[in-house]
């Protein structure tokens, strides 16, 4: 079942990236990791242009962080004060990391930056997953366990404005999140993704918080991240298509909340090894597809928007002639999605335990 994206001109099949976004979300809900870093290459494959398969898993991130970072507010493992010195920085790293798209897209080297960055990056997470999952296996194996220095100091450590985080319990400087969202923000605006396996060991290793409000966190950071992004390349470049985020968004909040289920009930340590194998294997394919691979010459038919179905002649108006409108309306759309996820899961989660408790 085909159907054409008004904006990014391209036909996709609804089925096959509604069940990559299903297989990605439950990735993504089973290790706690962010799904961009999969889900943009497997979009980029798919035929979708760089240029739109970041901006629109930008706003799919930003629904399955509404999703979640519910369920955490509702249990109460948020630190938004930490969270909000994070996105300070993050919106500062979000701003120059669109100036830096924009400038590479002006060039004509936009697609070879954007593979370039995921070539690396899935290289780097993917050995590093690699490593730690054969050395976990290895312990239980052994029946090994080591003790590990939680909080190490580094010079981010004696920056000045130092202030008191009552909810994590922790004195830092200021700078130390700020500085942290400065890298986040950056790299989301490039790569369309959230930013999590940077925010996350920084959370524990450098900033030194309770784990316990390390996810909840790390999702509220994410939301005006990928909301940033969302807006800017909407009005920058219209590259936000509602067709394929309103797939990607289904998809991915249905697989997060199976694989959050299937997590409560698996040792995972087996699982991230291949995830590693899976993310290195994703990484090779990019640089055998950016340096190795014969690209045939395709033609493209732009037609303009007199062969578009209504609705679809509607967004491509609505993105062309009302960008910020446009970008705005995606946010939303993106966040009633989330929202409306968290409490449906919440609502059936109260049921069951009401049904364990009447049997």
């Amino acid at each position: 079942m085909e159907v054409f994206l008004p904006i990014a001109e391209v036909s996709i099949n609804i089925i096959a990236i509604f069940s990559l976004s299903t297989v990605v979300g439950i990735l993504s809900g089973l290790f706690g990791v962010g799904g961009g870093f999969l889900m943009t290459p497997f979009l980029i494959f798919m035929g979708i242009p760089p240029t739109y398969a970041v901006a629109n898993e930008a706003n799919n991130i930003l629904a399955t962080s509404v999703s979640g970072s519910t369920t955490h507010w509702l249990k109460n493992t948020l630190d938004y004060k930490m969270g909000l010195m994070i996105v300070l920085g993050g919106i500062v790293g979000t701003i120059v990391g669109i100036i830096t798209f924009t400038y590479f897209k002006g060039i004509g080297k936009i697609d070879i930056v954007i593979s370039l960055a995921y070539m690396y990056v899935l290289a780097i997470i993917g050995t590093a997953m690699l490593v730690q999952g054969i050395g976990e296996i290895d312990r239980a194996r052994k029946k090994i366990i080591i003790k590990k220095k939680l909080h190490s100091h580094y010079w981010i450590h004696g920056l000045p404005l130092r202030m008191r985080f009552k909810k994590s319990k922790l004195y830092e400087s200021a700078f130390t999140p700020i500085i942290i969202g400065l890298l986040v923000g950056f790299i989301a605006a490039i790569m369309g993704i959230g930013g999590a396996f940077i925010l996350v060991p920084a959370m524990i290793y450098i900033i030194g918080m309770p784990t316990k409000l390390i996810p909840g966190t790390s999702l509220f950071v994410t939301i005006f991240v990928s909301a940033i992004v969302t807006v800017l390349h909407a009005f920058n470049y219209g590259s936000i298509d509602l067709i394929l985020v309103s797939i990607l968004v289904c998809g991915s909040i249905l697989g997060v909340q199976i694989g959050q289920k299937i997590g409560e009930f698996i040792d995972s340590s087996e699982l991230k090894t291949l995830l590693a194998i899976l993310l290195l294997a994703v990484g090779i394919a990019i640089a055998y597809d950016s340096f190795f691979a014969v690209h045939d010459a395709k033609e493209i038919f732009n037609n303009g928007t007199k062969n578009l179905a209504p609705f679809s002649n509607f967004i491509k108006n609505l993105s062309e002639n009302f960008s910020i409108i446009y970008g705005i309306i995606s946010i939303i759309f993106a966040i009633v999605l989330g929202i409306s996820a968290a409490f449906i899961r919440r609502f059936f989660s109260n049921l069951r335990k009401k049904y364990i408790q009447k049997n």
